[in-house]
């Protein structure tokens, strides 16, 4: 049986970008996670040491999320990292982040980069 765990639409203020401006400004990033965990035995067991703390991962995700980075696929790169290192049970990870309104000089919604294993 597989199990997938969903974080969908965290927010978060960040520094990243490639523009100076951006690193100094900030802006608004939205986060969707989807984890493929080995957590069948939380099924039957109802225990939380026997699945992934969605709490901790959120927690995991924010503290990565504040390290600015020039690039998206450098910061989902390192979300990535951190939560095997931090959760064995995951065997897969899909992330996606989203920089609302880029500074473009354009009308655009998002800018977004998909990490998947």
């Amino acid at each position: 049986m597989k199990v997938q765990i969903e974080l969908d639409s965290m927010k978060f203020y960040a520094f990243h970008g490639v523009a100076p401006q951006e690193r100094k400004v900030g802006n608004t990033f939205v986060v969707d996670l989807t984890l493929t965990a080995g957590v069948e035995a939380a099924i039957v067991s109802d225990d939380l040491d026997d699945t992934v703390n969605y709490a901790q991962v959120y927690a995991v995700v924010k503290q990565e999320m504040e390290r600015p980075s020039l690039l998206l696929e450098s910061v989902a790169g390192r979300i990535v990292r951190a939560l095997h290192k931090e959760f064995p049970k995951i065997n897969k990870v899909r992330i996606k982040i989203a920089k609302l309104n880029p500074p473009f000089g354009g009308d655009i919604r998002s800018a977004s980069v998909i990490l998947e294993e």
